[in-house]
């Protein structure tokens, strides 16, 4: 009789094990070659201008934001791009500005967010810094990769949030960097995976950072864009964002929907040397 038992429930959790959805690390997923192409050696940056729509005291805003995608050498001493290509200690990266001024009824917003990817880690994120000015004051923010974590700077002029630092434990993808760590995936049809994110940082205030357990889907898209791949990230129950990517290499992001409201679609890219 205990033999019995003992086959009814291996033969339970079987099935429940096969009947579960399949969900995949995304570590694994996130092609590492995808930055290994000879385009991003010819010393020329994407630059992606994109129409964009935020909405700010209580206004739904429209403005211009600008992605700039280039290869960098980074040096280990300072961790920033290199002088100096003699140097020993040299590894190469992928860099992400994405700055907008975004105008009000009173004066002018302006981001810069900086993200910076090793060029053959696209879902891990190396170094992000990010600055708002406004005329009532500006907020600077770092995340600095340590080990399987991240140290966090602040400086804000918000009362009850100041200068401060903390150190971060896990490497979540960063909801700021999804639109370029995603361009790295093997996108198939029902693709799917589930992935902490951490919120974006994107904003004049340094609040505690949140980390939500998202799942991800990937479908061909039935909508426009056309010939696009779209992922849906379901960061919980009721923020849910979706990416549209060019299917054709290297998967420039074409339009994107928050879960917040925020809106951008593809307006005009180029390569060329913007410095």
């Amino acid at each position: 009789m205990k033999l019995l038992s003992l086959l009814l429930f291996v033969l339970l959790v079987g099935a429940c094990r096969r009947n579960a959805p399949a969900e995949q690390d995304a570590a694994p997923l996130f092609r590492e070659d995808w930055a290994a192409d000879a385009l991003w050696d010819d010393g020329q940056a994407e630059v992606a201008t994109y129409a964009a729509r935020r909405e700010v005291y209580g206004k739904v805003r429209e403005y211009e934001y600008t992605f700039i995608t280039v290869k960098e050498e980074f040096n280990t001493e300072h961790g920033v791009k290199t002088d100096d290509y003699t140097r020993s200690d040299l590894y190469p990266v992928l860099k992400i500005n994405k700055f907008a001024r975004l105008e009000t009824d009173n004066y002018p917003y302006h981001y810069l967010t900086s993200l910076f990817y090793k060029r053959n880690e696209p879902g891990l994120l190396h170094k992000m810094t990010h600055s708002s000015q406004e005329w009532c004051g500006n907020t600077f923010k770092l995340f600095q990769q340590e080990g399987r974590g991240y140290q966090y700077l602040w400086s804000s002029y918000w009362d009850g949030q100041g200068d401060g630092r903390e150190k971060l434990t896990g490497t979540p993808l960063f909801e700021d960097g999804l639109s370029h760590s995603l361009r790295a995936l093997p996108f198939a049809e029902g693709l799917q995976f589930a992935r902490p994110v951490l919120e974006s940082q994107i904003s004049n205030k340094a609040t505690p950072p949140a980390t939500y357990q998202a799942h991800f889907t990937v479908s061909s898209s039935r909508e426009e864009p056309l010939d696009s791949w779209q992922v849906q990230v379901q960061l919980a129950r009721d923020k849910t964002s979706h990416y549209w990517f060019a299917k054709a290499y290297p998967h420039i992001l074409l339009r994107m929907q928050s879960w917040d409201g925020q809106e951008l679609q593809l307006q005009q890219q180029e390569r060329r040397a913007y410095w």
